[in-house]
């Protein structure tokens, strides 16, 4: 009787979870700890993650950051199951991806000297507002402004709104750039993909006269990508990023802004080309993409000879995306 009686109640006790037989707790904690190892890896050696089939790595790459909610979810629990086994590995994906997220989520130094104000926006081609959405970017008090998806007769209402407090501007093709400074060259940029017959400028170069020098702008769009059962279809936005890598390499500018509606995070191997040259902000998750649902930011300003101290999302305008405003701190004394 007494030794039933404590057997019950050690049953009854904190160790009960490891003491249901082979389906028991004990197996629930194992496979909470394999799926926080197969996270770690994950987060940590995604590169290796091969593209083939599918464009997997790209894929995994696109969504990195949410392996971090997902690794809270199995230490939630592991911790109800009380698998002290198991929440003792989830430590490992949880700093691996407190290493690569958390400096996104610490708050933006204060604006300094020698900024620029960047606001990128896909304004969307279906847009019912264009001039609800253009009133709303002018004010957000930026010196810059790279729309995508400008047709007519939209891209008249922008002009109209905009030019007030953006005097200066330039549009190419589907792509635009309002500015408080003045322009000076501008040329169309080819990035388009094999393939694409139909008519097809979703890129510009601008040269901008700010107080702090002179800037060379580029507004682009790169080519959509699909998530279908074969995967990411990403290849013609590989390819056009890796023409535009191309432009870039070869542009003898010292201080270079990138906007644009990049159809990837800065993580996807796929825009390499552009992110290996050009510095990301340090500080904002800023997801812009779906404007209802935000997963990712696919909105990017990216910088040389600058770097980027934050980005935030504005309010939604009429655009399946969120406005994107960037701070860009540019380096190097001014040019006369």
């Amino acid at each position: 009787m007494t030794v039933a009686g404590r057997e019950g109640k050690a049953g009854r006790g904190p160790l009960r979870a490891f003491r249901r037989g082979p389906d028991g707790g004990r197996r629930r904690g194992r496979l909470l700890a394999g799926l926080g190892l197969v996270t770690a890896g994950l987060l940590a050696l995604h590169r290796f993650v091969p593209n083939t089939p599918g464009r997997l790595g790209s894929l995994l790459e696109s969504f990195l950051f949410w392996l971090g909610p997902f690794t809270a979810l199995l230490l939630l629990c592991a911790a109800v199951r009380r698998a002290r086994a198991a929440l003792l590995v989830l430590l490992v994906p949880a700093v691996a991806w407190a290493v690569a997220f958390v400096p996104l989520l610490l708050p933006a130094p204060s604006p300094g000297a020698r900024e620029l104000a960047v606001v990128q926006h896909n304004v969307a081609d279906d847009n019912t507002d264009p001039a609800g959405t253009a009133r709303a970017l002018a004010d957000s008090g930026a010196d810059l402004i790279a729309l995508q998806e400008l047709v007519d007769p939209a891209l008249a209402v922008y002009r109209r709104e905009l030019a007030p407090r953006y005097p200066y501007h330039s549009v190419r093709g589907t792509v635009g750039l309002w500015s408080r400074h003045p322009l000076g060259a501008t040329r169309a940029l080819d990035i388009k993909p094999g393939g694409v017959t139909e008519p097809w400028q979703r890129a510009l170069r601008a040269e901008v006269r700010t107080p702090y020098g002179e800037v060379a702008a580029y507004v682009v769009h790169l080519p959509s990508v699909r998530l279908g059962p074969g995967g990411l279809a990403s290849a013609r936005r590989d390819e056009s990023a890796a023409l535009l890598g191309g432009v870039l390499a070869a542009d003898p500018s010292d201080r270079i802004v990138l906007a644009g509606d990049l159809n990837g995070t800065v993580d996807d191997r796929g825009l390499a080309p552009l992110t290996s040259r050009l510095a990301a902000p340090e500080r904002g998750l800023a997801l812009s993409y779906p404007a209802a649902l935000p997963l990712a930011r696919i909105d990017q300003v990216l910088a040389r000879g600058a770097h980027v101290p934050a980005a935030r999302t504005l309010p939604a305008t009429g655009s399946d995306h969120l406005p994107v405003l960037v701070r860009v701190s540019l380096h190097g004394p001014a040019r006369p």
